[in-house]
């Protein structure tokens, strides 16, 4: 095992599950962390101008009690690390700085693509170009932005960095978040109890509700009988399909609402028997991640992270190909038909368990930093060939 560090942590959106990532570094991590924050408003004020706060107060997250400094910096995709390192105070400047991509502002969907901003993307590249080391939540998030990368520089009209995205490919790693949750054994169901269909996630534009809440009013019109929990994070604007789904459905609803107690959130999961995604934009899936090991079914579109999640095994239980697909996969189950023996699901918690947990994700983050610190000395200054 390698030496404990100090790291420093900065999370410029201190919320969901960039918080949720932070938190599980700075309690399990067996290295000494250093957390600084932001909160989780705002992130276009946050990419542009996060990194000028926190090189401003960097003596102060920098130095450890004995006066020495970080052996590495862990920032994410939020932050312009480019902005970062050049504006650290010059003794700090050859410590090395990762940058931990949750999502990315080059493949985040947004209703009308003519509106798409693209400095945002642009900072993202030139923050990988900046770090020592680029890490992706998952090889689906990695491949998606290399994609991206190319296509959004493709579009610049003459002095094109060519090599730009060999050069991030080049550093840039899969290192899953470890989830802070661990795997729930659960009593078998009483046969004739109604299923109890859980959406656990943000409630915003890009996690897609209107075919989930379709799908659950025309199986109400038919008389199927359900339960349903609605949680995740909700913001001052949520789609309008929330507001008019709680009134239409409300005789199936047993919760609704963001729940801030963790383990209240973890209870309310484990109460849950089949968790449904319908979302246009999942880099990893913490929450779903979640569902799972309280005990949970998942139904997942057959697109995004979502493939990389479920062991190819399970892929025709777990995952459905189209709305019409969803539908009729969830009457199936309300049907009595459909879900996993006790063996099937057991081995689906292990196996997500043993790939995200914070006891075997967290030592894989821990090497990857001790790996990134041993190059504290040989940083090239992010050369470019173009």
């Amino acid at each position: 095992m390698s030496k404990r560090l100090h790291v420093a942590v900065l999370e410029p959106y201190y919320g969901g599950s960039h918080a949720a990532f932070a938190d599980a570094l700075e309690r399990h991590s067996r290295h000494g962390i250093t957390l600084v924050t932001l909160p989780a408003r705002k992130w276009k004020w946050r990419m542009r101008g996060a990194a000028i706060w926190f090189a401003k107060d960097a003596n102060n997250w920098l130095r450890e009690s004995d006066g020495g400094s970080a052996d590495v910096i862990l920032a994410n995709d939020m932050l312009s690390v480019a902005d970062l390192r050049a504006l650290l105070p010059t003794d700090y400047r050859n410590v090395p700085i990762v940058c931990y991509f949750h999502e990315n502002q080059l493949t985040y969907p947004i209703p009308d693509e003519r509106e798409r901003d693209y400095q945002y993307g642009m900072t993202n590249i030139t923050s990988c170009l900046a770090a020592d080391a680029v890490w992706f939540n998952s090889r689906f998030h990695l491949e998606s932005f290399l994609a991206a990368a190319e296509e959004l520089l493709g579009k610049m009209p003459d002095y094109v960095p060519r090599e730009a995205v060999r050069e991030i490919h080049g550093k840039a790693e899969v290192l899953p978040p470890p989830v802070a949750a661990g795997r729930i054994r659960r009593d078998a169901r009483p046969p004739k109890q109604p299923l109890t269909i859980l959406w656990c996630h943000r409630w915003e534009y890009d996690k897609n509700p209107e075919p989930f809440f379709g799908a659950l009013v025309r199986l109400d019109e038919e008389g199927c009988p359900f339960n349903l929990v609605l949680v995740g994070e909700q913001f001052r604007t949520a789609p309008a399909v929330f507001a008019n789904v709680r009134n239409r459905l409300r005789s199936h609803i047993v919760h609704a609402g963001f729940l801030p107690d963790r383990a209240d959130y973890l209870s309310l999961l484990a109460r849950c028997d089949v968790a449904v995604s319908t979302a246009i934009q999942e880099n990893f899936g913490i929450a779903v991640v979640e569902a799972i090991l309280a005990g949970c079914q998942p139904l997942l579109p057959n697109r995004l992270v979502y493939p990389e999640l479920i062991p190819p095994e399970l892929h025709e239980v777990c995952l459905y190909a189209s709305d019409v697909d969803l539908y009729e996969r969830l009457r199936t189950l309300l049907e009595g038909r459909g879900l996993l023996d006790p063996a099937g699901a057991g081995e689906l918690q292990r196996t997500v368990e043993s790939r995200y947990a914070v006891a075997n994700a967290l030592p894989r983050l821990d090497e990857a930093l001790a790996s990134v610190a041993s190059r504290r000395n040989s940083w090239n200054g992010g050369v470019l060939w173009c």
